[in-house]
């Protein structure tokens, strides 16, 4: 059952839950901050109904701490689970908010429905409204802002910022009663009631459209049964017959308590055709419509109606402060306005706090408005066709290495990324994909053999040779240190190559090296080793892998400090080319794999040719 308010004229209070009509946080969060800053024990939002989405939560704060917020797809269900609602603010289309708003008017337990969507059809207008007063309920819009009760309740994005709703005073309840058809206005003059009484109790914004579901009397006259209520303010607006009802109602005696009222757009006369404002309802039809003709007959009614709105403020102010005088109002003590906590993003974007990062990244930033690969831009990575190459270098180095290098660093990659079918690697990804295995699992598989006899040599090497040749060590002597300590040395050796049967992989890389590189000391220092060891086994060769590694080692030497050059061969980078270059091939044995057990040869004979060769 809905719950019943004390006042039936009241349409909110502290304890009214609303349904949020369409997936709107942003106004949502904006409702439970002016709950958290108005001393609300509960949201004021129950629950938020999504049509086009499914069941599930929506994380919002209420103050500082992290709540989730029902979602429910259907209106009905929303009312089911939560039957203490009686609000719904529906953010529908101008398309369905019709139809959205007919459904939650044939619910028992909603009273008040507001429709924020412009350009409702009036047919329809009209519809929803008389279904409204025929059921003894409310509908505020369409096309209106909304709404608020000082203290208690905000209709969506109403106030605007909290930081607008707190210097407008509209967290603690004053004595004024407000309505208008303009939400702007309505924004403003909340702004100026503040700044010239106690404050607003309550202010409505029917909204602009020739149809509303709810009038400017009808607002007035509610606030003419609530006691808290001293002071009425009004905006009307030229166009319409709306303000003549409010004419008629103090002429008869249903307003009794003061009303400041004032009529915008006077100054339509000054042009010389008929003038349409904003709103749809304001275009003037005949002179009684005008702005001019409405003021004057609220001031011989009774109304105090200012000269212009300049001094609106001035006339809210003067009445405000006879009812104090006249004891109808007693202001009460101010109290100390609340703070909200400001979100992390907009702090940061404000430049107001500082974290420590939970991560230190220092290669790449995407926080702008273009990714940064270091101090380049993703356009000037393309634009100066840095390569794979580049790249790399950026993003391992923190450095753009020159052309020469960048060069190497693809060739590296490109004699690494297969050694055949039967090496460890290959070997378990082929397993793996047979055994059905998706090509993450399959990859890992092989990647996890990579160790010092398969891959991990290019790191070993490089570090291997390079300390023997820092020490001062000949050739020979580290030959025999090595054969002393019973460790074979890393990147010399091969199953199936030999002096007689050379590998063209470090022919090429000991070619491009000796050509191009500034210095290949650790090159040539292990090309005499491998003299050494060839005496004695003709397959104790320089291998890939440690062609690799030594001659990387003597790019990076070239290109910056021994001691940060040897840091990288510490931390593993070189191994990353291996790991890089392999999972090229990793790759392709998988999808090999895929094609041959579903039958997707290229030409059946071929395949099989390769496979029995």
């Amino acid at each position: 059952m809905a719950l019943v308010k004390e006042n039936p004229y009241e349409l909110f209070d502290a304890t009214t839950q609303a349904f949020i009509y369409n997936n709107q946080t942003v106004a949502t969060q904006r409702m439970l901050d002016f709950d958290y800053v108005s001393g609300r024990s509960t949201p004021s939002v129950a629950a938020i109904v999504n049509p086009t989405g499914s069941d599930g939560f929506a994380k919002v704060f209420f103050g500082r701490r992290e709540v989730l917020i029902p979602v429910y797809r259907q209106l009905e269900r929303a009312a089911q689970q939560h039957p203490g609602v009686d609000v719904m603010i529906n953010f529908a289309s101008f398309r369905s908010a019709a139809a959205s708003t007919m459904e939650a008017l044939d619910l028992p337990q909603i009273r008040t429905v507001v429709v924020i969507a412009e350009g409702v059809p009036e047919r329809r207008s009209k519809l929803m409204a008389a279904k409204a007063r025929e059921l003894g309920k409310t509908i505020i819009g369409p096309a209106t802002v909304g709404g608020i009760k000082a203290g208690c309740f905000k209709i969506g994005n109403t106030g605007g910022t909290i930081e607008n709703i707190v210097e407008s005073k509209l967290h603690r309840p004053g004595s004024v009663g407000f309505v208008s058809k303009s939400g702007g206005l309505s924004n403003e003059a909340y702004y100026t009631i503040a700044m010239n009484t106690d404050g607003l109790y309550e202010g409505i914004a029917i909204g602009g459209d020739a149809f509303a579901g709810s009038t400017l009397l009808d607002h007035l006259l509610r606030f003419e049964q609530i006691p808290e209520v001293k002071l009425l303010v009004c905006l009307g607006e030229l166009g319409g017959a709306g303000e003549y009802d409010v004419v008629e109602a103090l002429e008869q005696g249903r307003i009794t308590k003061p009303l400041v009222m004032w009529v915008t757009g006077t100054c339509a006369k000054a042009f010389k055709t008929e003038v349409q404002f904003g709103h749809a309802g304001a275009k003037v039809s005949g002179d009684r419509e005008s702005a001019d003709a409405k003021n004057a007959a609220l001031r011989a009614a009774g109304a105090i109606v200012p000269d212009s709105y300049d001094d609106y403020g001035d006339k809210i102010r003067e009445t405000y402060q006879r009812l104090v005088a006249d004891g109808v109002i007693t202001p009460a003590p101010e109290p100390e306005a609340p703070s909200i906590p400001l979100d992390y993003a907009k702090a940061v974007k404000e430049g107001v706090i500082r974290k420590p990062a939970s991560f230190i990244s220092t290669i790449s930033d995407d926080r702008g408005e273009e990714l940064m690969y270091g101090d380049l831009p993703i356009t000037q990575v393309f634009e100066r066709e840095l390569g794979v190459g580049g790249v790399l270098s950026v993003l391992w180095f923190k450095r753009l290495l020159p052309a020469y290098a960048t060069k190497f660093i693809e060739m590296a990659l490109m004699v690494t990324a297969d050694h055949g079918p039967a090496v460890s690697g290959a070997h378990n990804t082929i397993v793996a994909t047979r055994a059905g295995k998706d090509l993450v699992s399959s990859i890992v598989s092989g990647m996890l053999t990579i160790g010092p006899r398969f891959g991990g040599a290019v790191d070993g090497a490089a570090q291997m040779f390079s300390d023997a040749y820092d020490r001062g060590l000949t050739p020979q002597q580290f030959v025999d240190e090595m054969k002393r300590k019973g460790v074979n040395i890393q990147g010399i050796g091969h199953r199936v190559k030999s002096v007689h049967n050379p590998d063209l992989r470090v022919s090429i890389i000991k070619a491009y090296a000796l050509e191009h590189f500034g210095s290949s000391a650790l090159l040539t220092y292990a090309l005499e080793v491998e003299k050494i060891t060839t005496a004695k086994r003709n397959n104790l060769i320089l291998n890939v892998d440690g062609a690799i590694g030594i001659a990387f080692a003597d790019m990076l030497r070239s290109e910056m400090p021994r001691e940060e050059a040897d840091q990288y061969v510490a931390l593993g980078a070189l191994n990353g080319l291996f790991v890089l270059g392999r999972t090229i091939g990793l790759i392709g044995h998988h999808l090999d794999q895929k094609r041959l057990k579903q039958g997707l040869y290229r030409h059946p004979w071929d395949d099989i040719a390769y496979m029995l060769d």
